[in-house]
Protein backbone atom coordinates (compact mmCIF):
# COMPACT_ATOMS: atom_id res chain seq x y z
CA UNK A 1 0.00 0.00 0.00
CA UNK A 2 1.62 3.28 -1.10
CA UNK A 3 0.14 6.41 0.70
CA UNK A 4 0.83 10.10 -0.56
CA UNK A 5 -0.46 13.09 0.59
CA UNK A 6 0.00 16.49 -1.26
CA UNK A 7 -1.48 19.64 -2.21
CA UNK A 8 -4.07 19.64 -5.36
CA UNK A 9 -6.80 21.10 -7.16
CA UNK A 10 -10.64 20.54 -5.65
CA UNK A 11 -11.77 20.81 -8.79
CA UNK A 12 -10.38 17.09 -10.14
CA UNK A 13 -13.69 14.54 -11.23
CA UNK A 14 -12.50 12.99 -7.74
CA UNK A 15 -11.72 15.12 -5.59
CA UNK A 16 -15.14 16.73 -6.19
CA UNK A 17 -16.89 13.42 -5.35
CA UNK A 18 -15.14 13.06 -2.17
CA UNK A 19 -15.81 17.08 -1.28
CA UNK A 20 -19.64 15.97 -2.11
CA UNK A 21 -19.45 12.60 0.21
CA UNK A 22 -17.93 14.49 2.68
CA UNK A 23 -20.96 17.60 2.46
CA UNK A 24 -23.65 14.34 2.25
CA UNK A 25 -22.50 12.95 5.32
CA UNK A 26 -22.39 16.12 7.26
CA UNK A 27 -25.64 17.25 5.84
CA UNK A 28 -27.08 13.33 7.36
CA UNK A 29 -25.77 14.14 10.81
CA UNK A 30 -26.15 18.12 11.46
CA UNK A 31 -28.96 20.09 10.63
CA UNK A 32 -28.12 22.40 7.57
CA UNK A 33 -28.02 25.95 9.33
CA UNK A 34 -25.19 24.48 11.64
CA UNK A 35 -23.46 23.13 7.97
CA UNK A 36 -20.86 25.55 6.87
CA UNK A 37 -19.22 24.02 3.85
CA UNK A 38 -16.93 25.31 1.51
CA UNK A 39 -17.74 23.79 -2.41
CA UNK A 40 -14.78 22.61 -4.21
CA UNK A 41 -15.01 26.02 -6.33
CA UNK A 42 -14.61 27.74 -3.04
CA UNK A 43 -11.88 25.84 -2.30
CA UNK A 44 -10.15 26.25 -5.20
CA UNK A 45 -9.53 29.89 -4.33
CA UNK A 46 -6.22 31.25 -3.56
CA UNK A 47 -7.40 32.11 0.02
CA UNK A 48 -7.31 27.76 0.40
CA UNK A 49 -4.66 24.86 0.03
CA UNK A 50 -6.38 21.66 -0.25
CA UNK A 51 -4.45 18.36 0.89
CA UNK A 52 -5.16 15.14 -0.33
CA UNK A 53 -4.03 11.50 0.86
CA UNK A 54 -4.09 8.98 -1.89
CA UNK A 55 -4.05 5.32 -1.16
CA UNK A 56 -2.73 3.43 -3.85
CA UNK A 57 -3.59 5.96 -6.35
CA UNK A 58 -7.25 6.05 -4.77
CA UNK A 59 -8.25 9.87 -3.68
CA UNK A 60 -8.70 8.30 0.27
CA UNK A 61 -8.88 11.56 2.33
CA UNK A 62 -8.60 15.12 2.30
CA UNK A 63 -8.69 18.68 4.78
CA UNK A 64 -7.63 22.31 3.94
CA UNK A 65 -5.93 25.46 5.05
CA UNK A 66 -8.11 28.50 4.35
CA UNK A 67 -6.78 31.55 5.66
CA UNK A 68 -8.40 34.52 6.93
CA UNK A 69 -7.05 37.96 8.24
CA UNK A 70 -5.41 39.12 11.35
CA UNK A 71 -3.13 35.90 11.66
CA UNK A 72 -6.20 33.37 11.64
CA UNK A 73 -6.30 30.26 9.36
CA UNK A 74 -8.85 27.82 9.89
CA UNK A 75 -9.13 23.72 9.08
CA UNK A 76 -11.56 22.72 6.98
CA UNK A 77 -13.47 19.99 4.70
CA UNK A 78 -11.85 17.58 6.93
CA UNK A 79 -12.75 14.06 5.39
CA UNK A 80 -11.40 10.29 5.44
CA UNK A 81 -13.16 7.95 3.29
CA UNK A 82 -14.73 5.18 5.44
CA UNK A 83 -12.50 2.44 3.77
CA UNK A 84 -9.72 4.27 4.61
CA UNK A 85 -10.22 5.18 8.47
CA UNK A 86 -8.13 4.43 10.83
CA UNK A 87 -5.12 4.54 9.30
CA UNK A 88 -4.06 8.15 10.75
CA UNK A 89 -4.61 9.93 7.11
CA UNK A 90 -6.59 12.42 8.85
CA UNK A 91 -3.76 13.07 11.25
CA UNK A 92 -1.02 13.32 8.60
CA UNK A 93 -3.31 15.88 6.85
CA UNK A 94 -3.81 17.86 9.84
CA UNK A 95 0.34 17.78 10.66
CA UNK A 96 0.16 19.72 7.01
CA UNK A 97 -2.17 22.02 7.70
CA UNK A 98 -0.44 23.00 10.60
CA UNK A 99 2.91 23.07 9.21
CA UNK A 100 1.66 25.21 6.35
CA UNK A 101 -0.21 27.34 8.57
CA UNK A 102 2.73 27.78 11.00
CA UNK A 103 5.33 28.21 7.96
CA UNK A 104 3.11 31.28 6.67
CA UNK A 105 3.29 32.95 10.09
CA UNK A 106 -0.58 32.26 10.85
CA UNK A 107 -0.76 33.14 14.91
CA UNK A 108 -3.64 31.28 15.54
CA UNK A 109 -5.59 27.97 13.67
CA UNK A 110 -9.49 27.51 14.57
CA UNK A 111 -12.22 25.23 13.03
CA UNK A 112 -15.80 24.79 13.65
CA UNK A 113 -17.09 20.75 13.84
CA UNK A 114 -19.93 19.16 15.12
CA UNK A 115 -21.07 18.34 18.52
CA UNK A 116 -21.57 14.48 17.45
CA UNK A 117 -18.12 13.97 15.34
CA UNK A 118 -16.29 11.93 17.90
CA UNK A 119 -13.19 10.91 15.98
CA UNK A 120 -13.13 14.54 14.74
CA UNK A 121 -12.89 16.13 18.61
CA UNK A 122 -10.70 13.54 19.45
CA UNK A 123 -8.17 13.95 16.61
CA UNK A 124 -8.06 18.09 17.24
CA UNK A 125 -7.80 17.60 20.94
CA UNK A 126 -4.81 15.30 20.30
CA UNK A 127 -3.30 17.91 18.01
CA UNK A 128 -3.30 20.39 20.31
CA UNK A 129 -6.88 22.08 19.79
CA UNK A 130 -8.64 23.60 22.61
CA UNK A 131 -12.26 24.17 22.52
CA UNK A 132 -13.32 27.83 22.38
CA UNK A 133 -16.22 30.46 21.76
CA UNK A 134 -17.57 30.60 18.24
CA UNK A 135 -15.04 31.53 15.88
CA UNK A 136 -14.46 33.94 12.57
CA UNK A 137 -18.22 34.93 11.73
CA UNK A 138 -19.63 31.78 12.85
CA UNK A 139 -22.74 31.93 15.05
CA UNK A 140 -23.05 30.35 18.09
CA UNK A 141 -24.93 27.15 17.82
CA UNK A 142 -25.96 24.18 19.62
CA UNK A 143 -25.00 21.88 17.45
CA UNK A 144 -21.35 23.13 16.58
CA UNK A 145 -18.08 22.97 18.39
CA UNK A 146 -15.18 25.37 17.92
CA UNK A 147 -11.59 24.94 18.55
CA UNK A 148 -8.60 26.77 18.53
CA UNK A 149 -4.53 26.23 18.70
CA UNK A 150 -1.89 28.93 18.90
CA UNK A 151 0.78 28.78 16.33
CA UNK A 152 4.27 29.81 16.74
CA UNK A 153 7.58 28.63 15.02
CA UNK A 154 8.12 26.70 18.02
CA UNK A 155 4.58 24.91 18.60
CA UNK A 156 4.87 21.28 17.96
CA UNK A 157 2.36 18.50 17.84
Amino acid sequence: MTVAISIETPLQDDIRALVGELSDLLLSLTPADACHHLTAEQMAGEQTTVFVARVDGEAAACGALHRHGDGVAEVKRMYTRPGFQGQGLGARILGQIIDLAQEEGFRELVLETGWNYEAAKHLYERNGFARCGAILDYPAHAESIFYSRPLSAETEI
